[in-house]
């Protein structure tokens, strides 16, 4: 048996929807594989009552499928699925390694990017690999199609997940057709300022880089509080805060020793609003690894 840590992610930091995604420390799914004449799944942990255990219709699954290697493949969920933590490209991935170390296939991290993308499809209908890139890789990621780019960081961050449950599916849905040629500009200066920031491990700068006028404005609406709860994060200290993935989770970047403090703030704004919360106190982490 072959058993792995894969991490919870967040993507697009705001100003880089579908292309940026970061490894956070914790929570982690742990997937163990063993080999099988045929592909087997079961799932336990947060939320397992909503993740199928079709092999065709689960990420772990098409995975195995992709890599054609059969297994038997245990999921203990630690990422709650409709989070906005990249529930699925946690067991995408952690899939991914596994399989690949159990049946000796020889791809390399960013060789499994694009088959642990293809897992992706069965939840979003997409393959893409902007949660899967960085839940491989680790540090942060940039994924486009002329393929994935990556940085080791030290970033503090918290991320506060309201129980309010959001689709991939229903946060695509309220996304504009069209933007403004100057939120364009806005959107292209923040993205560059996030790149730097996570170069030079500098909060402040990623803080800056994470405003974004578009995707998190329009997903906002999905997510009882999170105007408030944003709002409490920096005026706690925060140095940038937005929606991590499709929500309803919030993510903000830190200075060392505010953790605890915007973690607080934002639980806090929630419940204030009648939505029950928890905070992780995490950083830019690891990716999958043998665990």
């Amino acid at each position: 048996m072959v058993t792995v840590r894969a991490p919870a992610t967040s993507a697009n930091l705001g100003s880089g929807f579908d292309v940026f995604g970061a490894a956070l420390g914790g929570p982690a799914d742990i997937i163990r594989a063993r080999p099988a004449d045929r592909t087997t799944i079961s799932v336990t942990g947060l939320g397992s009552e909503y993740i199928p255990e079709d092999p065709a219709e689960n990420t772990a699954g098409v995975v195995a499928e992709a890599l054609e290697a059969p297994a038997h493949i245990e999921i203990d969920k630690g990422v709650r699925p409709a989070s906005g933590l990249g529930s699925s490209a946690a067991s995408a991935a952690g899939a991914a390694v596994a399989l690949n170390e159990l049946y000796d296939r020889g791809r390399s991290r960013k060789e499994l990017v694009s088959v642990a993308a293809e897992g992706e499809r069965a939840v979003s209908g997409a393959a893409h690999a902007d949660n899967v890139a960085p839940a491989l890789l680790g540090g942060f990621t940039a994924a486009t199609e002329a393929g994935v780019v990556g940085v080791p960081a030290e970033i503090p961050l918290v991320v506060c997940l309201p129980e309010v449950v959001v689709s991939t599916r229903d946060a695509r849905s309220v996304l504009p057709e069209r933007v403004e040629r100057s939120q364009l500009v806005e959107t292209v200066g923040r993205a560059a300022t996030l790149v730097a920031g996570m170069c030079r491990d500098d909060p402040n700068l990623v803080g800056r880089g994470m405003a974004d006028s578009v995707v998190a404005a329009a997903r906002s609406e999905l997510v009882p509080g999170y105007d408030q709860a944003r709002e409490a994060a920096l005026a706690a200290g925060a140095t940038g805060a937005t929606m991590s993935g499709s929500g309803p989770a919030i993510v903000a970047a830190c200075r060392e020793g505010q953790r605890r403090r915007v973690a607080a703030a934002t639980v806090e704004a929630f419940e204030e609003n009648g939505v029950a919360a928890q905070a992780y106190q995490t950083s830019v982490g690891a990716g999958a690894g043998l665990y």
